[in-house]
């Protein structure tokens, strides 16, 4: 027999299947260790056969066998095609998207732990007291872990009995957990809505493949997705259910376990390697069926999937920056495809490619525009930050903000402060000479962070000694710009001394339960104040949380992009929602320097509509998705002077090509990126709006054809970030 392998290498040299001779009992889909060029290296089998085209002489073995059940399914071969070809990778890097980093080259394997049982009768002349106090022990409870036996008699004797067939030692796999069970309210008696009853129904009876729901924050949307992944377990189907953040699943986690119990399972980065591992086994021997995560999650080893679930599927955190750098609604696309189920795209603020997707027809489209049992949607007010300077007031909390939090403070109920950005301040500027503190590899200024008394690049992650003087000209008059989730927290404490605060951004969730402690000691009513940045503005429900403050909504509303509107819009109706999910009425405030923004008047009245028309309009008259496709050609290397002159041959290729076709092309330039390094790699870029995607293969193929060993060319599709 003859085992077709791709090897585990991301080269287009190795691109290609290579054949090897192997046992009958190999099948597809496992991974094996090969013989190549020199060395041993890891491959995937996609088929065997009896025959092979190449010379029988020439054809080595496989030189051995990872997984007895395959580890990839017949899926993950289409799947692989599909990615291989629309995202011009490897099929290797394809396949490595459907299994955990860990299992490559057996790092992480499974967890088995030992136990002792009862065999043989002591003899007469052997009842020393610790032989026949373990043995006691063991007998009495049939059953003990061998670390237990060993600590009532000691290793030495623990093992002798074992030896001589008193004790029986078994080996037996043991699973780890992934994390702590999930906290807040498990509802197991929900009696649906009628606008829940409808949408199901509509789900069923659908003949789109895609569904878009729309429904305003609080609606009962999850619930909902519990009750088609109930209906797809119930029919012998898997699922897929997937959150925007890893901060989102320890509730998800709650309401998914009272409902299936361990037929469900988590997948997302933030475990532990063996965790990752065991759950990701799980999925794949069908002992779990519903697998929940973040983006990687789409890639579970899940088979027959019934339906796929994506929330909050405007957030742009589904889209991969590294490559292959997909959609995650695209490859959700293929496995609906093929498994012939519903893709359920869920949002209180869908991006506004789904829901023109919806709108004309393409998708079904499901509105909920109500809470459940008719409870209000919180008061949005804006509090003008303008006002705030002439009354002297420079530090981040209006006057409005300060009483409604001393309210809550007062009343018993917890409030959410939001802030999309980390650290103390932006930036250190000397008011001597104007020098910013910049990061050496990266073309991006540092963030001071107060408790660790440092300066922090966010992009590269380098951390430097906080400075006392500018390095300049050695002024010691330094200012800091800009307010960060620490300074909010070190301001509320002195405002209000007995307040218990807690913050959450990327300082201070390390660690695997990092999101998991500070959102637990929250629902537990054990701070009044949660302070943070995106993570907490979606999907969380605490039903004491009755003020939502938007300390700087400027923050997104004026960054040089064409989706700042909807990104603000989104950001600020998401983070509203967690205000008055209970008994109690919600209340947001809004703090701006410019509240009579437009995008702000569509807020604070939950226009989404309205919002929607507008930005329609906007974009069809200035050509911007969904109407036109941007396309970014990216191109970044250690050495400016070959970064540069791939760029040249880039610019003058796509020069060529759109002389052939000047009717696609509606903006073509070449230019720094808007940050130049970014870990010490210079970055250029090729930008371009066009008609349609109709060239898009001929720009990866560029990509593929211009990249060299010291410069990656790579291509973005409307790119969720163009700085």
């Amino acid at each position: 027999m003859y085992a077709h392998v791709i090897v585990d290498i991301a080269n287009s040299q190795t691109d290609k299947v290579f054949d090897y001779s192997c046992p009958d009992t190999l099948a597809c889909g496992c991974r094996v260790k090969v013989p190549f060029n020199g060395r041993v290296v890891e491959g995937f089998v996609t088929g065997v056969s009896e025959e092979t085209s190449y010379p029988k002489d020439k054809i080595k073995p496989v030189a051995s066998v990872y997984d007895e059940l395959p580890a990839l399914v017949p899926e993950c071969f289409s799947l692989m095609e599909h990615i291989s070809i629309r995202y011009r990778v490897p099929c290797a890097l394809a396949l490595r998207l459907f299994l955990p980093s860990e299992m490559r080259l057996g790092k992480v394997r499974s967890k088995f732990a030992s136990f002792v049982s009862v065999g043989a009768a002591l003899p007469e002349g052997k009842r020393g007291p610790k032989r026949r106090e373990v043995m006691d022990f063991v007998g009495e409870r049939g059953e003990v872990s061998y670390s237990e036996a060993c600590d009532v008699a000691g290793g030495d004797v623990v093992r002798a009995l074992i030896k001589a067939g008193n004790l029986i030692k078994t080996e037996r796999k043991e699973g780890r957990k992934p994390m702590r069970e999930g906290f807040g309210i498990a509802k197991t008696d929900v009696v649906l809505t009628p606008a829940q009853e409808s949408a199901l129904k509509s789900i069923d009876e659908s003949d789109k493949r895609v569904i878009l729901i729309h429904g305003v924050t609080g609606s009962g949307k999850t619930e909902i997705y519990l009750n088609v992944i109930a209906k797809a377990v119930a029919e012998g189907k898997s699922a897929i259910f997937l959150v925007p953040e890893i901060s989102l699943t320890p509730q998800m986690l709650a309401q998914f376990r009272s409902r299936f119990g361990d037929m469900a399972a988590i997948l997302h980065s933030g475990l532990s390697a063996g965790e990752r591992f065991d759950e990701w086994w799980r999925l794949r021997s069908g002992e779990a069926v519903i697998a929940i995560g973040a983006r990687s999650a789409i890639f579970a080893p899940l088979q027959n999937i019934g339906a796929i679930i994506i929330d909050e599927e405007h957030d742009a955190s589904y889209i991969s920056e590294t490559a292959p750098r997909y959609s995650t609604v695209d490859i959700a696309k293929m496995r609906a495809e093929y498994n012939g189920c519903k893709l359920i795209l869920g949002s209180a603020t869908p991006s506004i490619e789904s829901y023109i997707e919806a709108d004309e027809g393409r998708y079904g489209l499901i509105k909920l525009t109500e809470r459940i049992n008719g409870r209000p949607m919180p008061d949005i007010i804006t509090a003008d930050m303008r006002r705030e300077a002439r009354k002297g007031n420079f530090t981040g909390f209006s006057s409005l903000l300060r009483d409604e939090i001393q309210d809550v403070l007062e009343s018993g109920n917890q409030a959410i402060l939001f802030l999309n950005r980390r650290g103390y301040s932006s930036s250190v500027i000397c008011q001597e000479c104007g020098y910013i503190a910049r990061c050496e590899h990266c073309d991006v200024y540092l963030t001071y962070h107060k408790e660790e008394e440092c300066l922090k690049c966010h992009y590269c992650g380098a951390t430097y000694r906080m400075i006392y003087a500018c390095p300049q000209c050695g002024g010691k008059h330094l200012k800091y710009g800009g307010t960060g989730t620490q300074k909010i927290v070190s301001e509320l404490k002195s405002l209000f001394p007995e307040a218990r605060v807690v913050r959450m951004d990327n300082d201070t969730v390390s660690g695997k339960d990092g999101h998991y402690n500070i959102l637990k000691k929250f629902a537990d009513r054990e701070a009044d104040i949660l302070v943070g940045t995106q993570m907490i503005a979606k999907g969380h429900d605490f039903p004491a949380v009755t003020l939502v403050g938007v300390i700087d909504a400027d923050m997104s509303l004026h960054f040089n992009d064409y989706r700042a509107g909807e990104r603000t819009f989104q950001l600020i109706t998401q983070v509203a929602g967690r205000s008055g999910r209970a008994g109690e009425k919600g209340k947001v405030i809004v703090q701006s320097c410019c509240p009579e923004n437009y995008i702000l008047r569509y807020v604070t009245s939950y226009d989404y509509d309205g919002f929607i028309a507008n930005e329609k309009g906007v974009r069809k008259v200035a050509q911007y998705p969904p109407y036109a496709l941007i396309v970014r050609m990216m191109v970044t290397g250690e050495d400016n002077a070959a970064a540069l002159d791939v760029l040249k041959n880039v610019y003058f290729a796509i020069a060529a090509l759109k002389d052939e076709h000047p009717e696609k092309f509606i903006f073509f330039n070449r230019m720094h990126s808007p940050v130049k390094m970014i870990k010490g790699k210079y970055r250029y870029q090729v930008l371009m709006r066009l008609t349609d995607d109709s060239l898009l293969e001929k720009f990866y193929d560029m990509a593929c054809m211009y990249e060299t060993p010291k410069t990656l060319v790579y291509v973005e599709e409307n790119p969720t970030n163009l700085s």
